[in-house]
């Protein structure tokens, strides 16, 4: 029985942080990535890239929630002609979206190098994409299917699957078109070109993992679709619904997750346009691009990775606190959201504070001996870290949102955010001059008003009274004493060790700090111990000293 319970655990887990892990990964593919085809490199691949997730979001992400929905209703009341039908539809309509996305991708790829975000050799990787947008699109319908149909394990493993892939073809393939790009350069006596054919090669990398993942759906889908055969004959429909129907469904249910999700991410391409005008009128567009692509290639994934991490220990109660709502247990679903803020503020908080004071040692393990580069990086991590823990207090209030179907509010809350967002750069970037300074000012501002304006809509349906002290203010300060740990810590070894030793030493003693003030400040008590590694001694140790 405790073996069936494991299993099941283990399966759940799998399903439900597929979503983070996947986009875990695709933030450390840029690291490696630039040390591959160079910062210059990344900084043209970027808009190739942001413009197939942004796509993605719509055409594979999108769809797939938006039918999902729809065949899980009609499979639960066993109207599968109904179901099949949802399928064929969402089927002929995502493939009409992902013609448009990848036709105006290819066709429009230089207006959008060139004009959009000023990097002109950009644009063959942007044609680059157009292909992995069209085959996105048939994968985030096979995903839906499988989701409807409660299969979320086989989708869970096509996503890890397409990652894995992703990671290693972007990574080949940016080496293999970078040296072939050499010999251009050095054939048109410009070097730019190597980048150029660098970032090529990672797109073609990213459109071969999208041929890897639709063929592993095609597999699992032939495999069980033979296990559905006879299920039309038990059908239950009391009607055939109309395709017009289903299309009207599909369109209500894609467009506000679409809208929600694009206004969410867009910021990155326009971030760039606002860093390369400023760049050109203060006189240093002739290192714009590695610019870009140092923050984009190794601050954002640094940053992103971070607070995804945090992400991991609150996502699981999402499910939770929306399931009491349902059920109008509202005391029960008060406390589960008292636990998913404490929990938070627990990971997200000291995860901030780790990140800014070890700003350094990340940067030069990234960056390897260039000192120089490593100390701008550094202080980017310093001034963004904050970002770690908006951002998952963010993701927490946006997810409960989201599942308890409030778009409009959630839609109010990313089209506010992002309103902010773009005339804060506008104003420090294209008119104050400040650089990325002035993007990560913007940035602080977007996530800062998402999670207020998330909260605020939340707490007026649920009614929940955040307590301050033990929920908000003791983790942050069992954060911060510990942060003072791991910044003396760094401070002695810096001068005798290098960076990965500083880290690999000064984490895991902040760490035992943290949780040690955590039981101090009886933030948390044996239940929470006990699920913890090594938590039985923590727990010792809080009998011994009176705490526990």
């Amino acid at each position: 029985m405790n073996i069936q319970w494991m299993a099941k655990n283990l399966k759940n887990r799998i399903v439900l942080s597929a979503g983070i892990v996947s986009y875990m990964l695709l933030l450390f593919l840029r690291i490696p990535l630039s040390r591959v085809i160079g910062d210059e490199g990344v900084g043209l691949f970027a808009p190739a890239f942001e413009l197939f997730v942004l796509t993605t979001l719509v055409v594979s992400n999108g769809m797939s929630n938006a039918m999902a929905g729809i065949i899980r209703y009609r499979v639960k009341r066993e109207r599968y002609r109904n179901a099949a039908k949802v399928f064929r539809t969402a089927f002929f309509m995502n493939l009409f979206l992902g013609v448009v996305m990848a036709l105006f991708t290819l066709l429009f790829s230089r207006w959008i190098a060139e004009v959009l975000v000023l990097e002109r050799l950009s644009h063959m990787a942007v044609m680059a994409a157009a292909p992995s947008v069209f085959f996105a699109a048939f994968i985030g319908v096979f995903r839906g299917y499988f989701n409807g149909y409660g299969m979320g394990v086989l989708t869970a493993h096509s996503q890890y699957i397409e990652k894995a892939a992703m990671l290693v073809g972007a990574l080949l393939g940016g080496r293999a078109f970078y040296g072939y790009g050499q010999k251009v350069a050095a054939l048109l006596q410009v070097e730019a070109h190597s980048y150029a054919y660098g970032a090529l090669g990672a797109m073609a990398g990213i459109f071969l993992s999208q041929i890897i993942a639709l063929l592993h759906l095609l597999v699992v889908y032939v495999i069980y679709a033979g296990a559905f055969k006879g299920r039309p004959g038990q059908d239950n429909s009391r009607r055939a619904e109309t395709r017009f129907e289903i299309q009207r469904m599909l369109v209500s249910n894609l467009a506000p997750f679409s809208a929600v999700a694009v206004l969410s991410n867009l910021f990155m391409i326009v971030d760039q346009r606002y860093l390369n005008y400023c760049m050109n009128v203060t006189e240093r567009g002739n290192v714009r691009t590695a610019q870009w692509g140092c923050y984009y290639g190794k601050f954002a994934p640094l940053l992103g990775i971070c607070a995804a991490f945090s992400c991991l220990f609150v996502h699981g109660q999402v499910g939770k606190i929306c399931s009491a709502y349902e059920r109008e247990e509202y005391r029960g679903m008060r406390e589960r959201m008292g636990r998913a803020v404490r929990s938070a503020s627990m990971v997200s908080f000291p995860a901030a504070v780790y990140l800014a004071v070890l700003g350094k040692p990340f940067s030069s393990c990234c960056y390897g001996k260039a000192t120089a580069q490593a100390a701008v990086l550094a202080g980017w991590i310093q001034k963004g870290a904050v970002l770690a823990a908006l951002f998952t207090f963010s993701f927490l209030f946006g997810q409960i949102l989201y599942r308890m179907r409030m778009m409009r509010e959630l839609l109010l809350a990313a089209a506010a955010s992002y309103t902010v967002h773009l005339a804060a750069a506008y104003f420090m970037t294209q008119r104050g001059h400040m650089g990325v300074d002035g993007l990560l000012c913007a940035l602080i501002l977007f996530f800062g008003i998402y999670m207020v304006l998330a909260f605020v809509f939340l707490n007026r349906r649920i009614k929940y009274r955040p307590d301050w002290i033990a929920g908000i203010l003791f983790p942050l300060a069992a954060a911060a004493v510990s942060g003072l740990v791991v910044f003396l810590l760094n401070r002695l070894l810096s001068g005798i060790a290098g960076a990965a030793v500083c880290i690999l030493v000064s984490l895991p003693v902040g760490l035992i700090f943290h949780i040690f003030f955590l039981m101090l400040f009886r933030v948390i008590g044996e239940a929470e111990l006990q699920e913890m590694p090594l938590g039985f001694l923590f727990i010792l140790l809080g009998r011994v000293i009176g705490v526990l």
